[in-house]
C-alpha cells in the first residue's frame, strides 16, 4: 500500500534543503541523502526520488521510481522519525529494475 502523498517531498526547496544540509551515502547505483527535521510533521518520514534522463526514457525512469518507492516504504517501520530522505538514482540502476 502506498503512503499518503504528504509523505513525499515535492517542492524543489525541500529537495534543496536535504541536499544542502543533509548527509549522504552513495554506491554505484544510488545516492541516499538524509536530513533530520526539527519538530512538526508528527514524526513522519518523507521521501523524494530523483531519476535523471541518463537512466533512460520516461518508461524506464518511472519503473525505477516505482521500484525505489516500494523498496523504501517496505522499510518504513525501521526508519527514524522526523527525517526527510532523497534517493538519487544513478544510470547503473536501470538494468536492476528490468
Amino acid at each position: 500500500m502506498a503512503p499518503p502523498r504528504r509523505r513525499r517531498l515535492s517542492r524543489s526547496g525541500e529537495f534543496d534543503r536535504v541536499y544542502r544540509d543533509g548527509r549522504s551515502r552513495a554506491n554505484r547505483f544510488l545516492v541516499l541523502y538524509t536530513f533530520p527535521r526539527a519538530g512538526g510533521d508528527a514524526g513522519e518520514v518523507r521521501l523524494g526520488i530523483s531519476v535523471s534522463r541518463k537512466v533512460g526514457g520516461a518508461v524506464e525512469r518511472n519503473a525505477v521510481k516505482r521500484a525505489l518507492r516500494e523498496a523504501f516504504w517496505k522499510l518504513d517501520a525501521e526508519l527514524p522519525a522526523d527525517h526527510d530522505f532523497v534517493l538519487v538514482a544513478r544510470p547503473d540502476v536501470a538494468p536492476l529494475v528490468e
